[in-house]
């Protein structure tokens, strides 16, 4: 299984191109695409959420959430804002979804680097 976020997600929607936009394709060909829940929820609440992306959606296998994960989510959070690092809310629950999982995770948001870095997220590209 491989992960997807917001950004990559959208920039495919929008038709844009790229390594992730490759990755997200071949994982959804073949069946391997999991869905982390706020990616879901951020989607959901997009402007532009069509039918047929809920239907998309609706498919995914999503990640669990697992027992402490928001204490988790926090502390992995807390750690990077005290090292003054960037590490918004959303960004630490959906790479906290993809350690817990141990899933790599499609991003073209250049901000899960941190987490990568310090924090034990797997990055797919």
């Amino acid at each position: 299984m491989i992960a997807v976020d917001t950004s990559s997600v959208i920039a495919w929607l929008q038709g844009d191109g790229g390594a992730d936009i490759t990755r997200l394709e071949e994982a959804l060909t073949s069946k391997k695409l999991a869905l982390p829940p706020p990616v879901a929820a951020e989607l959901l609440s997009w402007p532009k959420a069509s039918p047929a992306l809920r239907s998309t959606l609706a498919r995914l296998q999503p990640l669990p959430i697992a027992e402490g994960f928001w204490e988790r989510a926090g502390a992995s959070r807390r750690f990077l804002l005290e090292k003054g690092f960037k590490g918004r809310f959303a960004d630490a629950l959906i790479a906290q979804c993809c350690i817990d999982s141990d899933v790599a995770l499609i991003a073209r948001d250049a901000d899960f680097r941190h987490f990568a870095r310090h924090c034990g997220l797997k990055l797919a590209v």
